[in-house]
């Protein structure tokens, strides 16, 4: 006979309890709100919503730039990583508080200040005019904002997995006769991969809902520089609740789908 063992702490029963009420009244019950009000529409009347010319540029440009920025954060925020974790200089302290600023600040001061540096009269959007670039009221901008607000996530997450991996074992490659690239592609690509891909996650998931940072530097034309969530907020505005419900879970199915796949793909690097 099995002799059943009790857990080292006690009370999972109610703090499952607790955890399951917890997030049932945070999202279970907003998000199934949501779904029940999207489906007093017909199926021809929620495709007509979502197939419309205006939205599907909205979302094109929610994901693509939201997409753009995680790369973007993902080669930056590793290297920043890297050099916070296996190096120690004067200011490293001042770099890491900078990391956690868009943390702390709130988006829209955010997007404000990018929006007075890289407008065509601002600082720096001055000198990218003259050079025919323009930043700000462009996808371009879209991008520098979401970057901005999600560069913790990859830095935040990679820290600590670097912090564990020992440095023994790189030196042990080494002696091998191993190269640096090679060091790099098999001693600790693998160790990094997972880690890397729930930041690119994270930074994803925050960028596609980012609204805040976004509004002021996207100059929200229509068909061209309009977010998912300044349509939604632009449907609210004409009580026109189905449609912005509507577009919430078009929102939803679309970001769950693109997360399930990066933690199927992380899984399977893992076990891999």
């Amino acid at each position: 006979m099995f002799r059943r063992t009790s857990p080292v702490i006690p009370g999972f029963g109610l703090t499952l309890g607790y955890t399951l009420v917890y997030l049932s009244l945070l999202v279970l019950i907003p998000l199934g709100a949501m779904f029940v009000h999207a489906a007093q529409l017909t199926w021809d009347q929620f495709w007509t919503i979502i197939t419309a010319p205006r939205v599907v540029a909205a979302l094109k440009l929610s994901f693509g730039t939201a997409f753009v920025a995680a790369l973007i954060n993902g080669v930056i925020g590793s290297l920043l990583a890297w050099v916070l974790v296996r190096y120690r200089f004067p200011g490293r302290k001042i770099i890491e508080a900078m990391i956690d600023l868009p943390f702390a600040l709130p988006t829209a001061v955010a997007g404000i200040a990018l929006t007075a540096l890289y407008a065509p009269n601002g600082m720096i959007g001055k000198l990218a005019a003259e050079l025919g670039i323009k930043i700000a009221y462009t996808p371009l901008g879209i991008t520098l904002a979401l970057t901005f607000v999600t560069l913790p996530f990859v830095v935040r997450t990679l820290q600590p997995v670097l912090a564990d991996i020992p440095r023994e074992v790189e030196e042990a490659a080494a002696c091998l006769g191993a190269k640096p690239l090679q060091i790099a592609r098999h001693v600790l690509l693998p160790a990094l991969l997972p880690a890397w891909l729930t930041g690119f996650s994270l930074a994803f998931a925050r960028g596609v809902g980012e609204y805040g940072s976004v509004i002021f530097i996207a100059g929200n034309m229509p068909m061209k520089t309009e977010i998912l969530p300044l349509l939604i907020m632009v449907k609210l505005d004409q009580y026109d609740y189905h449609g912005a419900t509507a577009i919430g879970v078009l929102m939803l199915l679309v970001s769950f789908v693109l997360l399930l796949a990066i933690n199927l793909l992380q899984r399977r690097i893992s076990h891999g």
